[in-house]
């Protein structure tokens, strides 16, 4: 009997299969939460390349801190605009901070490269 019980709870349920609709609400999500992650990663490249320019003095350490920050708060930006972060995993959290790292350091990189001071 024991056997049968095990059998049984193998049997894998059927997925709810989505709408048009469901899978095109979820695309939308999914692109508001990569649209957070470039824009705080542009916004902390920026403010990284003004502080180099005004404190004159080299500030990666405080930059890379800045970069940190604007990952951790990108939870509390889903809050505001109602995005909901419950089910994200750690993979999805490590590609949020892939892409803010990856246009914080383009955007940081190519302001010190371009613009003169």
């Amino acid at each position: 009997m024991t056997d049968e019980v095990h059998e049984e709870e193998q049997v894998a349920l059927p997925k709810k299969k989505k709408t048009k609709l469901e899978k095109q609400a979820e695309h939308i999500v999914r692109i508001k939460k990569t649209l957070v992650a470039c824009i705080a990663g542009i916004f902390v490249g920026i403010l990284s390349w003004y502080l180099q320019v005004t404190v004159k003095n080299d500030i990666g350490l405080l930059a890379f801190m800045l970069m940190v920050a604007a990952i951790v708060l990108q939870r509390h930006i889903f809050i505001l605009l109602k995005i909901d972060s419950t089910k994200m995993g750690a993979k999805d959290w490590f590609y949020q901070a892939f892409m803010t790292f990856a246009f914080w350091f383009l955007s940081w990189t190519i302001l010190l490269t371009t613009v003169s001071h």
